[in-house]
């Protein structure tokens, strides 16, 4: 197991002995899935007769949800395949095509999920050890159900949640808090005690409004931006690192 550097195993662990359970993002703090997007909306695009995008200009789109990453890419692909649009010529375009681009999109994301993406290191580490620490976890991601399930399952890591809700589980979607105080009623946990693990601003966003303690992995898709510009109440480069924070705990070190 990962040793943590002594400035940072005390914060960790104080902030894991707080806690009763931890909701886990998926994208960009489980599983590294930009492959998967930009197979699948290339794929789209190819089906639309549009232009491809490039995975760099993917990652900043990731992280709100399906139904935004998908026009966010059609609005930047239309912007340059018809750079003299009018702004709300663009926008009636891309509703336009958002239909036809919606099916092609989950057909393409169903065949390949899982695919082209890879979990993080550390990651299967870290869940164990929440797990082992008494932690109920539950994994909440503002991909669709119908694809984080079939992910978690094919990578491996279903086992390790209670819960798996998706974009589609409530009426609203991170950075709304109402996911996670939905999904704090599902765990049984109070807010308060319920860690968020996520990637990015939506994540610590959404936890800090719904009264949760956050910590951001520094590896995800936070549109672009650092994640350490982000307030959050700790970070770590790998989930593995809170391996070290609970067995800390457990020998009271």
């Amino acid at each position: 197991m990962q040793t943590l550097p002594e400035s940072t195993a005390p914060h960790l662990r104080d902030l894991l002995a707080r806690v009763d359970a931890a909701i886990v993002d998926l994208d960009g703090t489980m599983v590294d899935t930009l492959g998967d997007f930009a197979q699948a909306l290339n794929l789209m695009l190819a089906d639309l007769q549009l232009p491809a995008i490039a995975p760099g200009a993917i990652e900043r789109m990731v992280g709100k949800g399906s139904e935004h990453l998908l026009r966010s890419v059609l609005q930047e692909v239309l912007a340059l395949d018809s750079p003299g649009l009018l702004a709300t010529d663009l926008i009636a375009n891309v509703e336009a095509r958002y239909p036809r681009a919606w099916e092609r999109y989950q057909h393409h994301y169903l065949a390949i999920n899982g695919r082209f993406a890879q979990v993080y290191p550390g990651v299967r580490e870290g869940l164990q050890a929440l797990r082992e620490a008494g932690l109920r976890l539950a994994c909440l991601t503002n991909k669709p159900t119908a694809f984080a399930v079939p992910l978690l399952r094919a990578k491996g890591l279903e086992e390790y949640f209670e819960q798996v809700f998706g974009g589609d589980a409530f009426e609203r979607k991170k950075p709304d808090p109402l996911p996670l105080l939905k999904t704090c009623e599902a765990l049984g946990s109070r807010p308060e005690r319920t860690l968020m693990l996520g990637d990015s601003s939506n994540d610590a966003q959404a936890a800090r409004a719904a009264g949760c303690p956050v910590v951001l992995v520094s590896y995800g898709y936070n549109h672009g931006r650092p994640v350490r510009e982000v307030p959050a109440d700790g970070y770590v480069d790998t989930l593995a690192e809170l391996a070290a924070g609970t067995r800390a705990i457990a020998t009271g070190g």
